[in-house]
């Protein structure tokens, strides 16, 4: 009883780490991009620098875009993969093998 205490508490302190860790992220993702946006907008006056703005609209996107991953890790999000999906597959498989040894019998 005590072991599966232990893993249970490792496992909250997995997860509550993971979260921390988005939570940062998405703080350092916010402050930064917004210091890089209103930094865009002040100097908007001058238009030889429009290569200079697509460059951090370019990091605000892909960075944006890792920010997701990170977030649908972090929050045990898999639309595509889901539990349901890994029982299913899983009983196929399993029927599968009992299918073949049914041949050799």
């Amino acid at each position: 009883m005590e072991n599966s205490n232990e893993k249970k508490l490792h496992r909250a302190k997995k997860r509550v780490e993971e979260l921390k860790g988005l939570f940062i992220h998405s703080t350092v993702y916010i402050v930064i991009n917004s210091f890089i946006l209103v930094n865009i907008y002040l100097r908007s006056n001058n238009e030889g620098e429009i290569f200079w703005k697509w460059k951090h609209f370019f990091v605000l996107f892909f960075w944006g875009i890792g920010l997701g991953f990170h977030a649908v890790n972090a929050l045990n999000y898999n639309p595509f993969f889901s539990k349901k999906w890994e029982e299913r597959q899983i009983q196929k498989y399993m029927e599968k093998d009992r299918q073949e040894a049914d041949k050799f019998k």
